[in-house]
């Protein structure tokens, strides 16, 4: 049986379509065969070669990507082999991968956070991963029922789901004197606005840079969208609310931090989640006299995927808006969503 990758041979050009035959899975491996494959901006990051972090300062990730690598974290599809020592899981069942798979021995796999784990083995950055017809996962363990849903959107969970789910666990509880802010409505915000208007009572307030997407926002939920360009933008929304209890930021540039940090009241948080790049200061004074915490956040782990999971099969989540095309125009898709051309989620069909 053979199987076609599109990989990352040279940083920064076009993806090459490699033809090999799929693998025998050995031990506790598991064969998927991949329908579905969200293309995420990290990947758009990993096929440059870098992160940008401002100041002309680049996060080389060359050597942890190591080509050629097959791109892709957000995979559902069939099983189709599975090693001797697999357990519950069967030839014909669709599954959706966790992809922030650790070593599996150190104090944070041990602790359940392998998805921070500082020896990661995960799929589509140090494993291969979706951008193909076929993966490798190396146990069951990764993989969850989506149940009825619609693969389309069940793979979206694995990083846009999950990557939001996570990061407003950070802030919760709120109730409904507590103002929720989210910064940004692309993939992952539109995730966070969808999970928001299930996990607190008061729909949040949404900043948005692209009048494109302020009408999808408002359909995932959003109670208010800003326009963060707008004179006394700010300024407005603190008088508003007398500051967020909690910001969210999907974007992570200099800018929407700084406009997260601004935003928030006394006690307030901002969870610091988005990859766009760039870099901000901070007044450690301020930190000190509003009493305000920052902190990170990267996808999340295996127990809160399973948690995820369970809210997305009982249908209370609408759907990610998302198109679809074909697993050969993954460059292409890359292209278009490092220009800001994507809308939601583009998904990839082997």
């Amino acid at each position: 049986m053979s199987m076609t990758s599109y990989q990352v041979e040279a940083f920064g050009r076009p993806l090459s379509k490699v033809l090999r035959d799929v693998p025998a899975p050995v031990n506790d491996e598991v064969i998927l065969r991949v329908s579905s494959c969200g293309v995420c901006h990290s990947d758009v990051h990993l096929h440059d070669g870098y992160f940008d972090l401002g100041n002309d300062l680049k996060l080389d990730m060359t050597r942890t990507v190591q080509p050629p690598r097959t791109l892709g974290h957000e995979i559902a599809g069939t099983v189709v082999a599975v090693g001797p020592n697999v357990r519950g899981i069967e030839v014909g069942d669709r599954r959706v991968v966790f992809p922030w798979i650790g070593c599996g021995t150190c104090t944070l796999c041990d602790s359940g956070q392998e998805h921070l784990c500082n020896s990661p083995r995960a799929l589509g950055i140090h494993r291969d991963g979706g951008f193909a017809t076929h993966t490798v996962v190396p146990h069951a363990r990764y993989l969850l029922d989506y149940g009825k849903l619609a693969e389309e959107q069940a793979c979206t969970y694995a990083c846009s789901g999950l990557t939001a789910y996570s990061a407003l666990k950070k802030v919760a509880p709120l109730g409904p004197k507590d103002p929720l802010l989210i910064i940004g409505a692309g993939g992952v915000g539109l995730s966070g606005i969808r999970l928001a208007r299930q996990m607190f009572e008061t729909p949040p307030i949404v900043v948005e840079l692209d009048p494109a997407k302020w009408e999808l926002a408002r359909q995932a939920g959003a109670g208010q969208v800003i326009d963060p360009q707008a004179d006394g933008a700010l300024k407005a929304l603190v008088k508003a609310t007398g500051g967020v209890a909690a910001a969210v930021d999907f974007v992570g540039s200099g800018s929407t931090f700084n406009f997260g940090f601004g935003a928030l009241r006394k006690a307030g948080k901002l969870v610091c989640v988005g990859l766009f790049g760039g870099s901000t200061s901070i007044v450690p004074a301020m930190v000190s006299m509003k009493a305000v915490s920052v902190t990170g956040s990267y996808v999340g782990s295996l127990q809160e995927m399973q948690e995820l999971m369970a809210i997305a099969r009982s249908g209370v989540l609408p759907d990610l808006p998302l198109t679809t095309q074909p697993l050969s125009t993954a460059t292409q898709a890359l292209d278009d969503l490092r220009a800001g051309r994507i809308r939601g989620r583009t998904i990839l069909k082997a």
